[in-house]
């Protein structure tokens, strides 16, 4: 499903208006009538008590239209202003005034007393304060009604999306509404999915509210999208170690013996074929105790256990014949080491996954990826993002879509920004928000076990953009598997990379019931 941004919204509510004729009042009946719906649905209506907390803008308008619904069907609802009604425009306005002559109460939000009858006098909260335009932090007034809402322990219904979120970051400007249930209207906005924003929406629906299919499907009005529908391919009746992927490991120094291991297992448990692991020999039989399918290729150390530039021609020779080359986890800092990663990230003629020291590596001279004849995948965390983008980690934060498009674009890269809702980037500008995962991988050697998940799809015959959304979707769902069984702490990449065959089977015949709703994302009406 696409994802849009509050502007992209924008366009599409304007060429429904002019393209199609869907006029404005049409356009809020249909949205009211949504969140009435999934309101019915989720809690039930007649008989029960409903508090419609209304800004004056569009959002606002919204919930006048669900209140008059609610009255039509036998509930109760009283409609709480906050704000000068004065302010209505076009069909708000004209839905405040149809309100004004029915009977509906319609109070006024002025103080703490109001606050108190607002959220004791009823059964559920319908949130219709701000809409996805909010730009500003939220302060004032405005603040103690989203606080007294969220402290009035009832079920909230927010519309379009929390008020206080911001509709394209889903940062939460100042405080926010932590919501039951959310109804969007057209399409997710971004603020939707991402993290804060998707944690306070709760079970999340969207209503087309009556657009023509050509509008939200048309490839070239968005470029965000869920990452969903890539399928595994069939694994073939004669399938050999050959024909499943051919991966080498360039990972591993002395002190960092997991991040080689879990990289180069990772690509056997999600299904790769033929794993090679060049590591430092003073580490690789440590190694080999608990990695013993692995094929390791001992390397020529520096005086400080790193991989040494007098492998380089080696390297590159056993690289061109491999299907994809993974670099970097635990290569170190080493100067010498960091040196030589720069030098094989340029010439290594397959495609090439860097991560770990090796983002390292290429943030000090970006350069080199422009130079490359093949494919390239990063997978930053936040932190390597910042120093790739040159940006501080705040900003990677607040706008981690933009960025994260931006570079991909500008260095000819896939880029997988790790986190909460990881999201991956193409060159071609589109970018993919991932559902799968939990907190529990916030662990050290996850994003190692990512590595080889995504080299193996690759193996496995997949093309490469649907490999790297593959692999970052398998990824969680093996971390997910895992936290159904032993809860979300203390997963570690171990927990990870035993739930990778798990994940892979799960994918071809079925998500676990616990699991098919959060990767639905939405549902819509």
């Amino acid at each position: 499903m696409k994802v849009t941004t509050v502007d992209e919204m924008r366009s599409l509510d304007a060429e429904a208006i002019e393209r199609y004729g869907i006029s404005d009042e049409l356009l809020m009946e249909n949205a009211g009538i949504a969140a009435f719906s999934a309101l019915d649905r989720e809690f039930g209506i007649q008989g029960k008590r409903f508090s419609i907390v209304c800004g004056v803008g569009n959002n606002g308008g919204d919930g006048l239209v669900i209140a008059r619904k609610i009255h039509s069907v036998g509930g109760h609802a009283a409609i709480y202003l906050v704000g000068d009604p004065g302010r209505y425009r076009g069909a708000a306005r004209k839905n405040y005034s149809i309100i004004q002559k029915l009977p509906i109460e319609c109070r006024m939000v002025e103080d703490e007393k109001n606050m108190h009858e607002m959220t004791d006098s009823c059964d559920c909260i319908i949130d219709a304060l701000f809409g996805t335009g909010l730009t500003r932090v939220v302060s004032g007034l405005y603040a103690a009604v989203i606080d007294a809402m969220n402290r009035s322990t009832k079920p909230i219904l927010s519309i379009d999306i929390p008020s206080g979120i911001n509709g394209d970051s889903g940062m939460i400007m100042g405080t926010a509404v932590r919501a039951s249930w959310t109804v969007t209207f057209g399409l997710p906005k971004l603020g939707n999915m991402l993290y804060p924003g998707f944690e306070h929406c709760g079970r999340i629906f969207v209503s087309h509210i009556s657009f023509p299919p050509e509008m939200y499907e048309d490839q070239n009005h968005f470029s965000t999208s869920l990452n969903t529908g890539v399928s595994l391919p069939d694994r073939p009746l004669e399938a050999h170690k050959g024909s499943m992927g051919q991966a080498l490991f360039i990972a591993g120094a002395t002190n960092y013996l997991g991040a080689p291991y879990f990289a180069a297992m990772s690509f056997l448990k999600a299904g790769g074929g033929y794993s090679r692991l060049a590591a430092p020999k003073t580490i690789t039989p440590f190694i080999a105790v608990k990695g013993s399918e692995i094929v390791f290729l001992p390397q020529i150390p520096t005086d400080d256990g790193s991989i040494a530039a007098d492998n380089s021609d080696t390297l590159l020779e056993i690289a061109s014949n491999m299907d994809m080359v993974v670099l970097g986890p635990g290569i170190s800092l080493n100067h010498e080491t960091q040196q030589t990663a720069r030098d094989l990230i340029a010439k290594i003629p397959v495609p090439l996954l860097v991560d770990g020291d090796g983002i390292t590596a290429v943030s000090n001279k970006p350069e080199i990826l422009k130079k490359r004849q093949n494919d390239t995948i990063l997978t930053p965390h936040p932190g390597e993002m910042s120093r790739l983008a040159h940006k501080d980690i705040s900003t990677i934060r607040e706008n981690r879509v933009s960025i994260l498009r931006e570079f991909a674009m500008e260095h000819g890269v896939y880029t997988v920004l790790k986190g909460a809702h990881s999201l991956i980037g193409s060159p071609d500008g589109q970018v993919y928000i991932n559902l799968s995962g939990n907190p529990g991988m916030a662990s050290a050697g996850s994003g190692d076990v990512l590595t080889g998940t995504i080299a193996a799809m690759f193996g496995m015959g997949m093309p490469l953009p649907d490999a790297v959304k593959k692999g970052v979707f398998i990824h969680g769902l093996a971390a997910d598997l895992a936290a159904l069984v032993k809860g979300e702490d203390g997963i570690t990449a171990e927990d990870i990379l035993g739930y990778l065959p798990h994940a892979v089977h799960s994918d071809r015949v079925g998500f676990p019931k616990e699991l098919e709703d959060k990767y639905r994302g939405v549902h819509v009406i």
